[in-house]
């Protein structure tokens, strides 16, 4: 999962990095609003996460014309204010959750869930499945037909981003955004080398190349995959 986080407080947000990371996530940092803002709306994130006191804009502001800007990325708001009043502006911005600080990195982890099911319609709890494919989002575990597999965190986000879009294109370079964030460099071939990974697990078909573009996954190769 590709995750923004937008918080000024450096201790807090490099706490949140290194946790997050250990789940397998992929997360950019920005610790001002307005270039999160920007951010949301020039880039593809499977979810944001936004402090509610920020420099130069605040988290509500940041909801609020991100919505305006017909962004659907997930937004939770994070905040140590307990105001009835700012959650629920907030949520009437167009905030998905609202998580009030101190918290648990596991309440997180359940709230980014539960909002990732939500808008992506998930059927079954933190798995994703196309045919007999599925991948277990807590534990990078990639199941084909009776196969089991442990993912590395390169295969298991880019699989994230090909499940979630069956049958359409994910782009060359939001696959890439999503291995190695905006700063990130890679060698030019290392995308294709984690797609060859992943089609020796699923089988050739299962993922295919859209030639100038980038890779579909196809729900039915999915069906004959394992």
């Amino acid at each position: 999962m590709r995750i923004l986080l937008i918080e000024d407080d450096s201790m807090l947000a490099q706490t949140m990095i290194r946790m997050l990371e250990q789940a397998q996530h992929q997360v950019d940092w920005i610790n001002d609003g307005r270039k999160g803002l920007n951010a949301l709306k020039d880039q593809t994130f499977d979810i944001a996460i936004a402090d509610l006191t920020l420099p130069r804009l605040d988290g509500l502001e940041i909801v609020r014309q991100a919505r305006k800007a017909q962004c659907r990325t997930p937004i939770i708001i994070l905040t140590a204010r307990e105001e009835l009043d700012d959650r629920v502006q907030g949520l009437d911005f167009g905030a998905d959750d609202y998580l009030t600080k101190p918290f648990k990195m596991a309440e997180l982890e359940a709230r980014m869930r539960a909002v990732i099911r939500r808008t992506d319609g998930y059927t079954d709890n933190n798995v994703l499945t196309s045919g007999t494919i599925r991948l277990n989002l807590d534990h990078a575990e990639l199941q084909v037909g009776e196969k089991r597999f442990q993912l590395p965190k390169a295969e298991f986000q880019i699989l994230q981003v090909l499940m979630r879009n069956t049958d359409r294109v994910a782009t060359r370079r939001r696959l890439e955004e999503v291995l190695y964030g905006w700063d990130r460099g890679a060698e030019s071939n290392t995308l294709e080398v984690h797609i060859h990974h992943l089609r020796q697990r699923l089988g050739k078909s299962v993922i295919r190349t859209v030639r100038g573009v980038g890779y579909t996954l196809d729900s039915e190769a999915a069906k004959d995959a394992g």
